[in-house]
């Protein structure tokens, strides 16, 4: 493997791309020199870690090497090869010595085989002492994770032919040359969000609903310069990757949300990779716990093998249950006080993204037994559902699932409605009148 790496950084660098190697011993060739290891050794050329520790500081376990120079805005290219004892995360965070701001930082989530791992960003600062960090404590897991040909280099703009293009997707100038071509976005929208109340949706980023979270800092940097665009696709507000960067942060510290309720988070996205290998859209809640800083997360990790799958050329919908862990949720489902919320997208070239929110079923007004302003019967109830209210005014009545989705759009009944489209199992019936509004079980049979 070894060689074979070599033998592809002297193709690249032959082919127009000017490098700089910064770390020393990347393939542990000779022991571990150069680095060092919390909690781990070098055995037969990989940093094996056979154990971390679940708890505590995330460097309470790590991998580092320093006395490195950055240079601010100097684009660099991290790439490493991974692997671990059962599917987990890992933090690579590449920091500023002494000040320990980042220069990067993002999760990996690793899997059982030796993959490998690459992320290009550019350097938020100057500094002559920066230290490159794997990171592998409190997770919440206590298995081996191991690394081998790590590679941190500068990397120029490849040569272009002359003539017939002279910017590239972000605006920069190339001199007359050509540049890389531009990313071709999807050519329709999201999919539509179902319609809900207020009280049973908390909306981060969507135009489907009327109000979203307030933002203290709507893209905190947090992998060193502006992670996402805003574009309209179809006549909607959409978010796009920025080139080179690989995470999106949204701090709402000062309007945390209390999330323990609400039991599905949902969000779309469209990328036009089409080699997907080591390829992970991530979503993560971060939780405070009434601190000033994160203590636990909650994370969705959808990559080619997980349901729903990581596809290019069309828009992925993920709804997923976050009331249990297991299969594509992780770490912890604490959500009381959510400060924040990242994206990650490693290895990811081009993604676009829409309709960030969590949900729970219609609950505003439940009530299965007492007297209201309005009954419904029979219940259980098929082909035919009636209502009896003493009031004039006009009933609105819509259906919703037990996942929140609308089966039966707000219509003005007078007596009855036809429920004849649905399938035997239990819905909430949503009933307005004036300024009353109630939501009551019905089952179907």
């Amino acid at each position: 493997m070894k060689k074979i790496t070599l033998l592809l950084s002297l193709l690249i660098t032959s082919i127009g791309f000017s490098q700089t190697e910064l770390l020393t011993n990347g393939d542990f060739s000779n022991g571990d020199t150069n680095w060092a290891l919390t909690g781990g050794s070098v055995v037969n050329g990989e940093a094996a870690f056979s154990s971390t520790a679940s708890g505590g500081n995330a460097w309470d376990n790590q991998l580092v090497q320093g006395s490195l120079t950055f240079t601010n805005a100097q684009q660099y290219t991290i790439s490493f090869d991974a692997r671990a004892d059962v599917a987990r995360n890992i933090t690579l965070a590449i920091q500023n010595v002494g000040a320990w701001d980042d220069q990067f930082r993002q999760d990996f989530s690793l899997t059982t085989t030796m993959t490998t791992y690459t992320a290009t960003f550019s350097a938020a600062s100057s500094n002559g002492n920066v230290q490159i960090g794997f990171l592998m404590a409190g997770f919440g897991v206590t298995h081996g994770v191991y690394y081998d040909n790590v590679s941190l280099n500068t990397s120029a703009a490849p040569s272009c032919s002359d003539g017939i293009q002279n910017q590239d997707e972000t605006g920069i100038d190339c001199g007359g040359s050509v540049c890389p071509a531009f990313p071709t976005p999807p050519s329709v929208a999201a999919p539509t969000p179902p319609a809900r109340t207020a009280g049973d949706v908390v909306s981060i980023y969507s135009d489907a609903y009327s109000s979203n979270i307030t933002y203290d800092n709507f893209d905190a940097g947090w992998c060193g310069s502006t992670a996402a665009t805003e574009v309209m696709i179809a006549s909607n507000n959409t978010l796009k990757k920025n080139a080179g960067i690989a995470c999106h942060g949204i701090d709402f510290k000062s309007d945390r949300q209390d999330l323990s309720s609400f039991t599905h988070v949902h969000f779309d996205f469209y990328t036009n990779d089409t080699d997907l290998t080591g390829d992970v859209f991530n979503f993560k809640l971060v939780d405070f716990a009434g601190g000033s800083g994160e203590v636990s997360a909650l994370e969705v990790n959808i990559n080619g093998s997980t349901t729903p799958q990581l596809v290019a050329n069309q828009w992925v919908s993920v709804d997923v249950d976050i009331t249990s862990l297991g299969g594509v949720v992780a770490n912890n489902l604490t959500r009381s006080d959510v400060a924040q919320i990242g994206i990650t997208t490693t290895n990811l070239t081009n993604v676009w993204y829409d309709n960030i929110y969590l949900w729970k079923a219609p609950t505003a007004g439940l009530d299965d037994n007492a007297q209201t302003f309005v009954n419904m019967h029979p219940n259980p109830a098929n082909g035919i559902v009636k209502f009896s209210t003493t009031s004039s005014e006009l009933l609105s009545v819509s259906v919703y699932d037990l996942l929140g989705k609308q089966v039966i759009p707000a219509q003005t009944v007078k007596s009855e409605l036809n429920i004849s489209s649905l399938y035997p199992g239990v819905y909430f019936v949503k009933m307005d009148q004036g300024l009353n509004s109630i939501t009551k079980k019905l089952l179907v049979n």
